[in-house]
């Protein structure tokens, strides 16, 4: 259906039920509510696409993320959907977009030229991230997932991954381990950077090294298993380790429970970041460093797009979010 219908309908201009159904205060309060029960009447649909364009907006939001693992997290994949639901809640069109190429930025360039979204997302941000100067430069509206250095104020959201790491080596070192290992992805993401810091942080405080307990494993169960035999077969062992994920740290308990160390007199301890996956095979109230639920996190981020997009400054669109520790049982004192 048409305004012309509606017009014709009731005796009405085109441009009085157009000004009158986009909320221009030069039509009355019951010319307006006329027109507004004749198109809910016939069934009327604005024409969407003709709306964004003579607003000169998209009302398209891209997250652009790492070809390599992203969508294989549980915590992110979830996250994303939140956002998703969150944006559709406003009617904001919701794009994954791959970063195959860091620093060309080629794929969302284009489509900010080409007016298909209005501003992006930018998940695992690099300390020192090209992509985020050049869309800086470019004056392109962005919600950075994480801190860089840029010569410019911007948009972020971000957890305190630093101490994160920190909260969970001290905890350790509280309860006497001294070998303290580390699964961390083999990435320069500046959240994998901030906790290694964290991790190395805390040791130095202690006069503990982190050779050679510091030990590289992708996001995945059979990385995160390999990795702790390996740790386990060294001459001085970790007496306790800790996994920068939770696909990871879901291999680890593999590990452990398969040479009788995730529990009983020579058991190591541990804690898993964000938690084990909910669809862990083995029921395991494992330590955890926890950020915020899926939801919540998505839920802040659509908000701050939001507010993005409706031209905020990007000062008041910065967050830090601080993690806790959630005590199981896959922590405890040193056994002598």
């Amino acid at each position: 259906m048409s305004l012309k219908i509606i017009a014709k309908n009731l005796g009405l201009s085109i441009t009085a039920v157009s000004r009158a159904l986009n909320g221009h205060s030069d039509i009355s309060e019951e010319t307006r509510n006329i027109i507004k029960a004749e198109a809910e009447r016939i069934g009327y649909q604005p024409n969407t696409n003709a709306q964004r364009l003579k607003k000169g907006k998209s009302d398209a939001v891209g997250l652009v993320y790492p070809y390599a693992s992203s969508l294989s997290n549980d915590f992110f994949f979830a996250m994303v959907s939140a956002i998703g639901h969150q944006l559709a809640k406003k009617e904001v069109d919701f794009l994954l977009i791959t970063d195959e190429q860091q620093g060309e930025c080629q794929t969302f360039i284009r489509l900010i030229e080409g007016r298909r979204i209005d501003a992006l997302i930018v998940a695992h941000t690099l300390e020192q991230d090209p992509r985020l100067a050049l869309l800086q430069q470019k004056k392109v509206p962005f919600l950075a997932l994480g801190r860089s250095q840029l010569p410019q104020p911007y948009a972020w959201f971000d957890f305190d991954n630093r101490l994160g790491l920190d909260i969970a080596t001290e905890h350790l070192i509280t309860l006497g381990h001294r070998r303290i290992s580390l699964l961390s992805e083999d990435r320069q993401q500046a959240f994998i950077m901030q906790r290694r810091q964290g991790y190395r942080d805390a040791l130095l405080r202690h006069a503990l090294s982190c050779s050679p307990y510091l030990k590289t494993a992708d996001v995945t169960r059979r990385a995160g298993y390999r990795a702790t035999l390996e740790l386990l077969a060294l001459p001085e062992p970790p007496t306790a380790i800790i996994t920068d994920g939770s696909v990871q740290g879901e291999g680890a308990v593999a590990a452990l429970r398969e040479v009788g160390r995730l529990s009983g007199p020579d058991a190591v301890a541990l804690i898993v970041y964000d938690g084990l996956p909910e669809d862990c095979l083995t029921r395991v109230d494992a330590t955890a460093i926890i950020q915020a639920t899926r939801e919540e996190v998505g839920n802040q981020i659509a908000q701050m797009t939001l507010a993005l997009m409706a031209g905020e400054p990007v000062e008041k669109i910065q967050m830090l979010w601080q993690p806790t520790l959630r005590q199981g049982t896959t922590t405890f004192p040193l056994k002598s």
